[in-house]
């Protein structure tokens, strides 16, 4: 396979979910091959409303709950409800109108722009509905892109991303293009790639979605097989009732509040 960038060198590559950090912002952890274990995570009072049409329209009411580190849990309600919303602010892609996220008993939504880039991109990864992988690179150069943004060196980049590929039953794909791989497969190659840098938290968003039933569920088995082995903290929202079902704790959501907690 082609290098993308000379050994060592630095890499300009972007990615809509992260910012480019110096080396020296990185904690040791973000570069050790060694899991980190879930994140403890606080949510108090959290609201987020949009002006639209001359008028202020609350999609979440504060809302309050916690994750304990290493748990697993589903957020669940009707289209519209604020669900994708939940995620979007709790990964800190956006800002709440008032409330609080603290992580470990870290308030990030008092953190700075520099500071909380730096902190998304070594403490949350990301799984969407839609992969969102770049076409022209392969499985190991998509699953690599996160590290390779953060100026990991190359070779740990690398060989990490295989690892991961292998472990989710991609190691035989790794020089195939997206356009050469299935919708299952791809969605693999977006979860390798949201865990290259041992998140303390996942966040996923119908990572099932546009899957049929039986890659769903291989997909489900592996979140809670990685749940298992790395200790991460997951939530992800799903309408999958089966994928739900599975997690030890639903929130169900109606209205833009938590109305429920199985």
């Amino acid at each position: 396979m082609a290098s993308l960038t000379p050994e060592g060198s630095p890499t300009n590559l972007a990615h809509p979910m992260t910012t480019p950090t110096s080396p020296a912002a990185l904690s040791p952890a973000a570069t050790e091959g060694d899991a980190r274990g879930g994140a403890r995570v606080s949510v108090r009072g959290l609201v987020k409303a949009f002006e639209h049409g001359g008028r202020l329209i609350e999609v979440l009411r504060g809302l309050d709950f916690d994750l304990a580190p290493g748990e697993i849990a589903s957020v669940v309600g009707a289209s519209g409800v604020g669900k994708s919303t939940l995620l979007q602010v709790l990964g800190t892609l956006d800002a709440p109108t008032s409330g609080s996220i603290t992580f470990d008993g870290v308030d990030v939504t008092a953190m700075g722009a520099t500071r909380l880039a730096e902190f998304r991109n070594r403490e949350i990864g990301f799984v969407f509905q839609f992969h969102h992988l770049l076409p022209e690179f392969t499985a190991l150069e998509n699953a690599m892109m996160p590290g390779l943004i953060l100026r990991m060196p190359r070779r740990l980049c690398a060989e990490r991303a295989a690892a991961m590929l292998a472990r989710i039953g991609l190691g035989d794909r790794l020089s195939h293009r997206p356009g050469e791989l299935s919708g299952g497969e791809q969605q693999r190659v977006a979860l390798a790639r949201a865990l290259i840098l041992r998140p303390r938290l996942l966040l996923a968003d119908e990572p099932t979605g546009n899957l049929d039933t039986k890659t769903g569920r291989q997909m489900h088995d592996l979140f809670f097989e990685l749940n298992r082995e790395l200790g991460t903290t997951i939530l992800i929202v799903t309408h999958n009732d089966e994928l739900a079902t599975k997690t030890p704790r639903r929130l169900r959501m109606a209205d833009g509040l938590i109305v429920e907690r199985e």
